[in-house]
């Protein structure tokens, strides 16, 4: 009798082990398809020419600067993609212009500068900025400081702001909106 009783137990609780797991299994599931339906699909081509258009963008605005430099242009630029008022696609919000007073500007000086743009690409600096533009894209890599960074500029320019300053690194300054412009 015995014996009986602890096989009924044994299979009672295989039985409600087998059920847990299904349950945990079905929960996942569930939670995979709305994380899949919520994000959009890349493909291999177009993350590359994201990396490429990031890497580039790192290299000609902060070539020289230091890895947290780097990186703070790089989260600038991610950041923009998920901001209203931008782009949502990282090549488009690198190569963006806006017409002000019949003037064209771009979001990022040297995209405008032809002289800038056709200098010759120091290979080690380029490798670096590649280097960043995967750690912040494909390693999702930030600096927690920068979470709201919108904007920054040279420390040798001042053009007058009406934003909050975040931090400064490197020769770059970097500001978030105002709370009353958000």
């Amino acid at each position: 009798m015995e014996k009986i009783v602890r096989v009924s137990v044994l299979v009672l609780g295989l039985v409600l082990l087998i059920a847990l797991v299904q349950s945990i299994t079905e929960i996942k599931f569930v939670k995979l398809a709305d994380m899949v339906k919520s994000e959009p699909v890349v493909t291999a081509k177009e993350r590359a020419r994201q990396l490429d258009c990031l890497a580039i963008n790192i290299y000609r605005e902060a070539g020289n600067e230091p890895f947290e430099g780097k990186v703070g242009v790089a989260q600038v630029t991610l950041n923009r993609t998920e901001a209203p008022g931008f782009p949502k696609d990282v090549c488009a919000v690198v190569y963006q212009k806006n017409t002000v007073m019949e003037k064209v500007v771009c979001q990022f000086s040297w995209y405008c500068d032809s002289a800038h743009r056709s200098r010759v690409i120091n290979n080690a600096s380029y490798k670096e900025s590649y280097e960043v533009a995967q750690k912040v894209l494909l390693e999702d890599f930030r600096l927690p400081g920068l979470k709201e960074a919108l904007y920054y500029h040279a420390d040798y320019v001042n053009p007058q702001w009406r934003l909050d300053r975040i931090t400064k690194i490197g020769a770059h300054i970097f500001y978030k909106p105002r709370n009353k412009d958000l």
